[in-house]
């Protein structure tokens, strides 16, 4: 597993401690050697200790990269690990499918329930078959179609959010992409049944709010939501992508800042050194948030939902 993890820029500390672990785990295997045994045991200490260190004052930018790390959990690995007897769904019953947005319904701990999440995919396989998780209008449309057919059967919607943004192709803007985020949008606001929304990963614009405008909005200690990313605000603000850095720091994109602008509800904990490090971790924690949410609107009527969800975004920006 240490073989293949896939180190960031900023991790170069750790990575080098792990590789001299690697080597002196190979070794004591092969030898047995005792002072070889207790070798790995320091550096195993100082290994953890220098990934604590790190990731205890990571920088907005740095848990951009955290957010987008190729082996962090997707979608998939979510849907797979809390939900029970799943059925996907596809297509938008108007143009076609779209497997930036996976969709469908199973049960969560026994509940029924409609899953949707964006799936940017672990393969570059499955990242061109899935768009980055980059959806075009029909993606959005499928989303809607699920959304109200789970309005009707008073099923609760989790959605799982991890997309840079809609895809901005020309053939996306021809079939009417902003019709169809605003669309999902109103779809969001408009159930009668509890929605609730986790940022996986990266909460990229309208890409992300047309599955995002739920009653409870939570997102993984790392992860990041923004109106635009990092290097396209560097780009318009500076003219140079080189300043990422400055832009994320200025945009409040981490989930700390957002939770204490009132825009998002509740950070989930991730393992230390994120979670790509520990994925058990990741889902159980993110299955009790989500539990703990729902268990909220237990007994609610539907205008009492609508009302809630209603008045959250109403709230945003005036208690600041």
């Amino acid at each position: 597993m240490a073989a293949t993890r896939s180190y960031l820029d900023f991790e170069k500390p750790v990575a080098e401690l792990e590789a001299k672990l690697e080597e002196l785990r190979t070794l004591a295997q092969r030898d047995g050697a005792v002072a070889i045994s207790e070798e790995v045991g320091r550096l195993e200490a100082k290994a953890a200790q220098a990934l604590a260190d790190i990731y205890a004052g990571l920088t907005p930018w740095q848990k951009t990269q955290v957010a987008r790390h190729p082996q962090r959990p997707h979608f998939v690995d979510y849907c797979a690990g809390l939900i029970e007897e799943f059925t996907p769904l596809a297509g938008d019953r108007t143009f076609g499918e779209d497997e930036a947005i996976l969709g469908g319904f199973g049960r969560f701990r026994g509940r029924p329930v409609l899953v949707l999440g964006q799936e940017k995919g672990a393969t570059t396989e499955a990242r061109l078959r899935h768009n980055f998780g980059m959806a075009r209008p029909e993606g959005y449309r499928k989303a809607v179609r699920l959304m109200e057919t789970a309005d009707r059967f008073g099923l609760p919607v989790l959605a799982f959010v991890d997309t840079a943004g809609a895809f901005p192709g020309i053939e996306a803007e021809e079939r009417g992409q902003a019709e169809a985020i605003a669309r999902s949008t109103q779809a969001c606001l408009a159930l009668g049944v509890p929605n609730v929304a986790v940022v996986i990963g990266e909460g990229g614009s309208g890409g992300a709010i047309a599955i995002a405008t739920a009653n409870k909005v939570m997102m993984l200690e790392h992860a990041i939501y923004s109106v635009i990313s990092p290097e396209g605000a560097a780009s318009i603000l500076w003219r140079d992508q080189g300043r990422a850095h400055d832009a994320a720091t200025a945009m409040k994109i981490t989930a700390q800042d957002l939770l204490r602008l009132g825009i998002i509800d509740a950070v989930i904990p991730e393992a230390t050194g994120g979670a790509h490090r520990d994925r058990e971790a990741a889902l159980a924690a993110t299955g009790d948030a989500l539990a703990r949410a729902l268990a909220e609107f237990d007994g609610l009527s539907p205008d009492e939902i609508r009302d809630r969800r209603a008045q959250k975004f109403l709230d945003i920006g005036r208690k600041l």
